[in-house]
């Protein structure tokens, strides 16, 4: 029996995840070279549920808390074609498949994890871009779909899987001799089957690779595994960190991204995570766990609150009268206490208990108390404990030993109740201090949270054109000097429209500046419903407006300066008696690399702009 042959019968059966229609069709929609926001606002409009969650993204911070807007199709205008599609997407696929029936699967940290990949993708590609990056958003969600797929399709075998196998190559392994196809290969079908462009399949396929080849397909690779070992990064601990950084420094280096840009463009990408997650209801809680991958905690307060607890102390020994007499004193003294007489147990009640204060003795079969502590400092899970050994060997040899092996008291039995008792609140104090460090550095953490995304408001109030809410000219220029680097390296093409109204003054000659103002934030409506879904359009002063198109040579600019001009002629603002028609002069330039530098770009387009302007009017020209 075939890949194939498997896919297509459990597909049938209705097995596997897959969007609701309308996210389905939204997604196939915008791909489309005529995709427009009516007509997008109108497929949304099908469903009442996810119209309501759009127009609730529309009137949140995350969108700049402007205007409350209750219109769909504005609500779509507002947060963009593509966003729609990643929101819509991102919705249908958690709503469906949150959780489900795979006991081993963690539904979620499996979204928390697909949510920053998307994120992080997406954001390599606003800076290198090989893709559009809200596509890079969706490919990123989406790339490893073929997990949540055997999930679904076989919750108990994967579970299994899942169980037995923690390796990522073993794991696809035992797939592909369980199931005939493994979580990797699935994902590939999937997507294809819901659409995904060929190139973006290729590059995921390729992302898996040591080394990656030429051209913008290995380039789409490297940025998809750079941003696998950034999800890995941003969500172990600090020790692991360290293991993996070198990697990540020598990777985000080929891809422009140099070491000092580094923390900054994690931080950044981590803040917009967090607001994706608020709006889509996942849980972006994340802290590492005893060594086996992230774990996500419900709550702020639940970490707290069992840092609050009281404090634990575990004591391993083989005497049971030993540990009856010295954990009966310590219940006393108030600690809440656990025992265990092997090393095995002692592993399985440090896993589920987490105390903070361990006292072992040194004699058990097989294995010493020494070999107990090796074992906890090698692991996440034992490196914060405060360990006291209890030996009858007094000589200075064991003592060094034991200090060798991580211990961080060490007592000669016998001992007395006293003397222990005051070690162990040498034991306390250490632990207080690191509730303390650990409080104070959430604390750190949550201020530089708020920090970014305050950052990120004001960035986008300063690149923002209040009146018409699209980018300002500081904005545009900024992302002209961008598009001219990515031209330069990748040697793609780049056009730019210069749009000027005509007539305007007349309107506010004759109607007055608020009229004007609203024909102004009319005509800004209706150009960005012609645009494509790689289009910037900007309010560049007055009535002038530039659009940025990036990846496009000069007959397919004319084309899309028509579309534009024809809509702003035959779509006039309604309820105001305009005495002309508000038209428009389009000036089109066009590079393929040859232009020293943007504003030569800019000079050229409102040259030709000017052309059209003092001859015909409300015609588009190519500049030559």
């Amino acid at each position: 029996m075939t890949i194939a042959f498997n896919f297509d019968e459990v597909k049938a059966a209705g097995n596997l995840p897959s969007p609701s229609g309308t996210a389905l069709a939204i997604m196939k929609f915008v791909q489309r070279e005529d995709a427009s926001v009516q007509k997008l606002a109108q497929l949304v409009r099908v469903d009442p549920a996810l119209s309501g969650r759009i127009i609730g993204l529309a009137n949140s911070v995350a969108m700049g808390g402007r205007r409350p807007v209750a219109d769909i199709q504005e609500a779509v205008l507002r947060v963009g074609m593509n966003a729609v599609k990643n929101f819509a997407l991102s919705l249908s696929l958690i709503d469906g498949y949150g959780s489900g029936q795979c006991k081993g699967f963690p539904y979620e940290r499996f979204w928390s994890e697909s949510l920053l990949l998307g994120v992080l993708l997406s954001s390599l590609t606003v800076r290198e871009r090989t893709v559009v990056p809200e596509e890079a958003f969706t490919l990123g969600l989406l790339s490893d779909i073929g997990r949540l797929a055997l999930a679904t399709a076989w919750p108990d075998d994967f579970s299994d899987c899942l169980k037995t196998e923690k390796d990522e190559r073993a794991l696809l392994k035992v797939e592909q001799s369980r199931f005939a196809i493994d979580h990797f290969d699935l994902t590939i079908l999937m997507l294809d089957d819901w659409g995904m462009p060929i190139a973006f399949l290729e590059a995921l396929k390729l992302s898996r690779a040591d080394t990656f080849p030429e051209g913008r397909n290995g380039r789409i690779a490297e940025q998809i595994a750079l941003a696998r070992r950034l999800v890995a990064y941003c969500l172990t601990d600090g020790e692991n960190r360290l293991e993996i950084l070198p990697t990540i420094k020598t990777a985000a280096a080929r891809l422009n991204l140099n070491e000092t840009e580094l923390p900054s463009f994690v931080d950044e990408v981590l803040g917009y995570w967090r607001d994706w997650g608020k709006q889509l209801g996942i849980n972006t809680r994340i802290e590492a766990d005893n060594g086996n991958g992230p774990k996500l905690a419900n709550t702020q307060e639940e970490a707290v609150e069992t840092l609050d607890a009281p404090i634990t102390i575990l004591l391993v020994d083989k005497d049971p009268e030993l540990l009856k007499k010295v954990s009966t004193q310590l219940t006393v003294d108030g600690y809440r206490v656990d025992v265990a007489n092997s090393i095995d147990r002692a592993l399985q009640w440090v896993v589920e208990r987490k105390p903070q204060i361990l006292i072992t003795g040194m004699v058990f079969e097989g294995k010493s108390g020494l070999d107990l502590c090796r074992i906890l400092r090698a692991n996440q899970f034992g490196q914060s404990i405060y360990i006291i050994v209890q030996s009858a060997d007094s000589k200075e040899q064991g003592l060094v030993e034991a200090f060798e092996a991580g211990v961080d008291d060490y007592v000669i039995k016998p001992v007395s109740p006293r003397l222990l008792s005051a070690r162990i609140l040498a034991g306390v104090r250490v632990v207080k201090l690191q509730r303390d460090l650990w409080e104070q550095r959430k604390a750190i953490e949550r201020v530089s949270s708020e920090l970014v995304v305050s950052n990120r408001q004001l960035k986008k109030l300063a690149h923002s054109d209040p009146l018409t809410g699209l980018p300002n000219r500081r904005y545009a220029v900024a992302r002209l000097e961008k598009e001219c680097r990515i031209l330069q390296r990748n040697h793609l093409p780049l056009s730019l429209l210069l749009v000027d109204l005509d007539n305007f003054k007349t309107v506010n000659d004759t109607l007055g500046h608020d009229v004007g103002d609203l024909v102004l934030k009319h005509t800004a409506k209706v150009m960005s419903a012609r645009l494509r879904a790689s289009d910037v359009l900007c309010r560049f002063g007055g009535e002038e407006f530039v659009v940025i198109a990036p990846n496009t040579d000069s007959a397919n600019a004319l084309a899309l300066a028509e579309r534009i001009r024809a809509e702003i002629e035959n779509k006039q603002i309604e309820g105001h008696a305009l005495t002309r028609k508000v038209t428009a002069s389009i000036g089109v330039a066009y590079t393929n690399g040859k232009l020293d530098n943007w504003e030569e770009l800019v000079r050229l387009a409102d040259k030709a702009m000017y052309e059209i302007k003092y001859t015909t009017k409300n015609g588009v020209g190519l500049a030559r």
